[in-house]
Order: C-alpha cells, then structure tokens, then sequence
C-alpha cells in the first residue's frame, strides 16, 4: 500500500528558515563580502582576492592567539569535565535536598558574563579582593594585572567557578536516568564502585557527556566577556585570545576586510575541532558499546 506523503508541515517551516536566513546566512555572506574586499572609508569597497586570507594565515599574531586559545580550552576541559563529573556523583539521587544541590549549581550560569568579569576583577584585587589579599597575606606575590602567570590562573578559576556547573547539571541528568536495575545486578555481582562508575555509569553518560565537551570546549574557544573585563587581553598580549584580537582588529584599527577573514577563519577552526571531538567521542563510545564489559 503506497504511502501519502502530507508536505503541508512544510509551511510551518518556512519562518523558521527565513528568520534563519535573515539572522545567520546574511550576516554570514556580508562577513564573506568584506573578506574578499578593502576600503578607504566613504563606502568605497575595492576587490583584495584571498590577500587578507593570506596575511591572516602567515600572522605571528594570530598563531600566538591561536595557541593561547588552544591551551586554556585544553586546561579547562581537562578540569571542569572531570570535576563536573565527580561533582555529580557526589550530588544526592533523592530527597530533600536534591532541589537544593540543583539550585546551588545553577547560579553561577545565571550570572551575565560582564557581571562575572567584573566580580573576579574585585575578588582579585589586592587591596580589597578577597583572593588578592589573601594570596598577598600569606606570602603569594599575587598581581593578575602584571603577572601573566597570575592572570591566567584568574581566568582559569574564573571560567571553572562558572562553567564546570553546566557539566554538573548535564552529568547528572544522565546519572538519574539510569534504572536502579542496572545497580541492583552489579550489587549481586559483588561489583566494586570503580566497576560500577567504568561500565554502567561512565557508559550511559556518554551522550551527555558528548553535549558538556562539545559546548564547553566551544564556549571556552570563543570566549571574550570574561577576560576583556578582567585582563583586558593583558598583561601585554597574555591574556589576548582570538576574540579580543578580532574585536581590537574590526573596532579599534576598523581593519574590516582583514577582520571578517580572520572572523571566516576563526569559525571554520571551530566547525572543524569541533567534528572531530564528536567525531571521536561518537567512535569511542561505539567502540564501548560493542566491546562490553569482561566476563
């Protein structure tokens, strides 16, 4: 019997697309526009090739922010993924205070980033900062404003106070919906918590873990609030990732054309580290699912 296809939910669609459209695909084709063009000032645009492209690419610049950029998603997924996860296991299943740990673990996310920025700016100071002035009274040389080291171990604390409870939240949706069955046959089996966190917890985790590595490691590479406010980009060019150099290179020098490459450039390394991450997770947990735990 030969199916009726109804394509009338086509209709529905239709806004979304265009709302799509108009927010992301034009704005995307004028960024392509003004990469492939410079200007003189007085809306006067003259045809540059791939030339932007090319000094973007050969940039000393844009490789040390690349690299600064690199490193501290790096530091912060091998941080925040791993202690959201062991936050999580430490949250209670039920009862009354479920709701409580649930709310304590929201409210960093629902502080606006310049708000977060500005809060570590004073926390750090060592005059009335909180952190500042006693790393500075118990005989730490603290100075996240001159100190490159310490500003970025500011941003660090600063990204993981903030960050890592989205990872809690996520990890531990996955772990309450679990079925108690599955912690019941490995009590019978005289299975160990180790064993039991390796093939029954980590495993249904899995996917949710995909979303905390995706979105955090995407967050982390394009993140501008919180260290602008703080750092600035300093002290010198320390603390200067991708995105405060864009933002230095479009309004400060209003270098358009080389700025919308750069911008071009920026999201395709983003696109791409980002398919492999789940590319590679997608994989790995195949890989587990087919292997099983041993006899």
């Amino acid at each position: 019997m030969d199916k009726t296809w109804n394509n009338k939910a086509w209709f529905m669609v239709v806004p979304v697309l265009l709302l799509v459209a108009f927010s992301a695909v034009i704005p995307l084709m004028t960024v392509v526009n003004y990469s492939v063009q410079d200007t003189f000032g007085a809306n006067q645009f003259f045809w540059a090739g791939t030339s932007w492209f090319e000094d973007i690419l050969t940039s000393p610049r844009f490789h040390d922010a690349l690299q600064r950029n690199l490193l501290f998603s790096a530091i912060i997924l091998a941080i925040e993924i791993p202690l959201g996860i062991l936050v999580a296991l430490s949250m209670p299943k039920k009862g009354i205070f479920v709701p409580i740990c649930l709310v304590l673990m929201a409210l960093p996310l629902l502080i606006p980033w310049n708000v977060v920025g500005t809060i570590w700016q004073v926390f750090g100071r060592t005059d009335i900062g909180l952190l500042g002035y006693t790393l500075t009274a118990i005989g730490f040389d603290y100075n996240y404003v001159q100190d490159p080291f310490d500003a970025w171990v500011t941003i660090i604390l600063m990204d993981v106070w903030h960050w890592t409870s989205l990872v809690v939240l996520l990890c531990y949706a996955g772990l309450v919906s679990i079925p108690d069955a599955y912690y019941q046959a490995a009590k019978i089996d005289g299975a160990s918590r180790w064993a039991v966190f390796r093939y029954i917890q980590l495993p249904k985790m899995g996917r949710v873990l995909l979303i905390a590595v995706l979105l955090r490691f995407m967050d982390s590479f394009m993140i501008y609030t919180e260290p602008f406010v703080l750092t600035g980009g300093g002290p010198g060019n320390s603390t200067t990732f991708l995105s405060i150099d864009l933002v230095k290179l479009a309004i400060g020098q209003f270098n358009l054309g080389e700025a919308a490459a750069m911008s071009l450039v920026y999201f395709l390394i983003i696109l791409a580290l980002s398919w492999v991450f789940y590319t590679v997770m997608t994989n790995a947990g195949t890989d587990q699912k087919t292997t099983g735990a041993p006899e």
